[in-house]
């Protein structure tokens, strides 16, 4: 290791590793040193691309096989935005050669391999983490300090979270997010795990003790052997009369909405994902009167919009960048943070029970 820059190999071409190029390039703590896909061809047409608009001083090596590029000596961090139904093996491949691991999310198929993985990087000594951008949002702690103070909207009582696109006909006969084999949760997983993630910071990292959870809708890709959710929703109940529910769906249009209801008010979020482009994060304060007088009703809006100076992305201080700056000293400093592995682990565990309630026509279990 250089002792001032964490050098990460990409295992995978994927779309959403050209944002996290330019993620490591602006973290002043990383550099790409290799990427790898199925043929060098295409690993170094990926790394050409990316090369032209974000240029690295240093060369990019093109590796033509997932497995030579874990054993590279120039690779202290891999990065891996592979299918769902592929990344087990390589997770505890990289742990095994003393790699710290970034995944994309949902992270497994099932909470037995997440669990798999996160030991296998522990026993190994190394960071795991998954790639939710906005656990490092500016913007996301500030709202949950407000919420832990009970300072805007009181005690909280309800979350409710949506993420949504409506993928086009090609979409759903062709994308791999369709295909029961590389993608099995679906909707779920692709969207629903940052909504379940949402619900876990504003509850202020607790379980909810009981989920009931349906599929609204299936879809099944031409080539895959079966269905998965393309609209999903669920309903979570917490310790102390708190509740959340969820929506995401591959058939409705774009929406990343947060309501956070407590007993004063209630604060929204309209991007709580993948924020709009702006140079800050905002969010909205409500606390709406209801005035009654003999025969005149009127409801008085009252709202404040808040904001963080942060911008959408391709910034220093944007998420991804945070994220992958914040991995970076993990490694550096060789100081590990259980905190991320743990919360993998809960969105996983309330995955896996939304599956299972789905399973069984949607009645309620308990986690």
């Amino acid at each position: 290791m250089t002792g001032a820059l964490c050098r990460w190999g990409f295992l995978s071409t994927a779309a959403i590793a050209r944002k996290n190029w330019k993620a490591v390039h602006l973290s002043g703590n990383g550099r790409v040193s290799a990427v790898a896909s199925r043929s060098v061809a295409k690993a170094q047409a990926f790394i050409d691309e990316c090369m032209a608009e974000v240029p690295q001083q240093q060369e990019v090596s093109a590796v033509g096989s997932y497995a030579d590029l874990i054993e590279r000596e120039d690779v202290d961090a891999i990065y891996i935005p592979l299918p769902t139904g592929l990344r087990k093996e390589w997770v505890l491949a990289a742990a095994k050669a003393g790699k710290h691991v970034l995944v994309e999310k949902p992270v497994a198929n099932n909470l037995e391999d997440a669990q798999e993985m996160v030991d296998a990087c522990a026993e190994a000594g190394v960071q795991f983490m998954d790639g939710v951008m906005f656990d490092h949002s500016k913007r996301l702690a500030e709202v949950c300090d407000l919420l832990q103070a009970e300072s805007t909207i009181g005690k909280l009582r309800r979350i409710s979270t949506h993420f949504s696109f409506s993928g086009d006909s090609s979409f759903q006969q062709s994308n791999i997010r369709t295909d029961s084999v590389l993608e099995p949760h679906g909707c779920l997983g692709d969207l629903g795990w940052y909504c379940i993630r949402m619900t876990l910071w504003a509850a202020g990292f607790q379980m909810p003790t009981h989920v009931a959870a349906r599929t609204i809708t299936s879809l099944q890709g031409k080539d895959s052997e079966g269905h998965v959710p393309g609209e999903f929703s669920a309903e979570l109940l917490f310790p102390n009369d708190l509740s959340a529910a969820f929506y995401c769906s591959f058939l409705t249009s774009n929406q990343q909405t947060v309501l956070l209801s407590g007993t004063d008010g209630y604060l929204s979020v309209d991007d709580f994902v993948l924020p709009f482009y702006d140079g800050v994060a905002a969010w909205t304060e409500h606390d709406h009167v209801l005035e009654i007088d003999n025969c005149r009703w009127n409801f008085r809006r009252h709202s404040d919009r808040k904001a963080v100076a942060e911008y959408a992305s391709g910034e220093p201080n944007s998420s991804e960048v945070n994220m992958v700056r914040t991995f970076g000293n993990c490694v550096l400093k060789k100081s590990l943070d259980a905190r991320y592995p743990d919360l993998t682990i809960k969105t996983q565990r309330i995955l896996d029970a939304c599956r299972r309630s789905d399973a069984a026509d949607g009645i309620q279990i308990e986690i």
